[in-house]
């Protein structure tokens, strides 16, 4: 019951006189206050000419346009589907179409490579572009395996360039962009603990071979389960952090013996604890291919992401977010939030900088859902 009918239960009770004694602050508990986010992306401050290789997953759209809101020019494609590249230049106009990716690897020209190819291709590809003195933009998950995670390290220490992993999650999405700074703001206090759902649709006929197979994909926690590692790791402000306990399993898809369709995992850093569940079990009755939910619990308040949809109810889309502090509860519609990754990105492959991406932060988010992965016991089912 909402403020308004509760208080026309109560004058139609007799008990109009009982709200006076009633202190406001107490009624204001019971009610939302509703606000709308608005906020600018920083100013593009550089131009780079990149490339990509690998159009594997359909998120290359959404790498290579927060790149070019940064400022980048694209010059270059390649890859080895005929559909993907037609639907790509469809998409970005008369590119470039190289012949191999030695070729763009091999212009000095180019500074940046944006790379969504099969997932176990993404760490031997940018390992290539670092040596080629480029810097590496991956999808998730840009490793695979604890081997090509030490390589990875490598060859970011002994060249100095930069291996990053687009986390989608919470770089583009708007919710969790705005989360963000009211965190780093102490709207909640010192953060102690994430939560984070990921659920998604698997829509089977749509998936390629490589898609049901673990060694390909690196297993469900290194692959969903990468957006939440680099969350909790973002939120709590951890650079230092280790798996408690992970779980894996494949409870629903007996056809396909190599997948697995659930997990989950608890974590502890410096900077807080988090747990994360991960599945595929999105039912067809939901609108959007999956419920992302996440929670930011603080000393002085708690933070509630709906990233995607809010179920049954009359908000619209996605991107609603909810916080309570010690004042107030407030709904926040962050659907206006200027996304930065963009124009933070290509200033820091200019000028040196980490303001969009922590190095060793990315790449810890890489070692914990590898580690959890690797460690991960079976589902336990009564």
């Amino acid at each position: 019951m909402n403020n308004s009918d509760r208080r026309s239960f109560l004058q139609s009770a007799g008990l109009a006189g009982m709200m006076s004694a009633v202190a406001p602050a107490a009624l204001a508990q019971g009610s939302a206050v509703h606000e709308k986010a608005r906020t600018t992306a920083p100013a593009s401050k550089h131009s780079i000419r990149f490339a990509v290789i690998g159009l594997d997953h359909a998120h290359i759209y959404s790498m290579t346009a927060a790149v070019q809101r940064g400022g980048g020019q694209l010059v270059a494609v390649y890859g080895t589907d005929p559909k993907q590249i037609a639907e790509f230049l469809a998409k970005f106009g008369d590119v470039k179409l190289a012949r191999s990716d030695a070729e763009i690897l091999d212009d000095k020209s180019i500074q940046l490579i944006v790379g969504a190819s099969i997932p176990d291709l993404r760490a031997p590809l940018g390992v290539r572009a670092m040596q080629a003195g480029k810097d590496y933009l991956a999808d998730k998950p840009g490793i695979v395996s604890l081997e090509q995670l030490a390589e990875v390290r490598r060859t970011v220490a002994a060249t100095g360039r930069k291996f990053a992993v687009m986390y989608s999650e919470r770089l583009e999405v708007r919710s969790a962009v705005y989360a963000g700074e009211l965190v780093r703001s102490g709207a909640i206090g010192r953060v102690i603990q994430t939560i984070n759902l990921g659920p998604h649709r698997v829509n089977a006929p749509s998936r390629p071979d490589w898609f049901w197979d673990k060694a390909r994909f690196g297993g469900i926690l290194t692959d969903i389960g990468s957006h939440q590692a680099d969350q909790f790791l973002y939120y709590t402000n951890s650079n230092q952090a280790r798996v408690v306990a992970s779980q894996t399993g494949n409870l629903a898809h007996p056809q396909y013996p190599r997948f697995e369709d659930f997990g989950d995992m608890t974590l502890v850093g410096n900077g807080g604890t988090g747990y994360v569940r991960v599945d595929w079990y999105t039912p067809d009755g939901l609108s959007t291919w999956g419920d992302g939910r996440l929670f930011i619990l603080g000393t002085e308040g708690y933070i509630e992401l709906r990233k995607y949809i809010n179920v049954a109810s009359d908000l619209a889309g996605g991107d609603h977010l909810y916080i309570v502090d010690k004042k107030q509860a407030r709904y926040i519609d962050c659907k206006d939030v200027a996304l930065p990754f963009g124009p933070q990105f290509v200033t820091d492959i200019v000028e040196r900088t980490q303001t969009a991406q922590d190095q060793q932060q990315a790449l810890l988010a890489a070692e914990l859902v590898l580690t959890a992965q690797a460690h991960a016991t079976r589902p336990v089912l009564g």
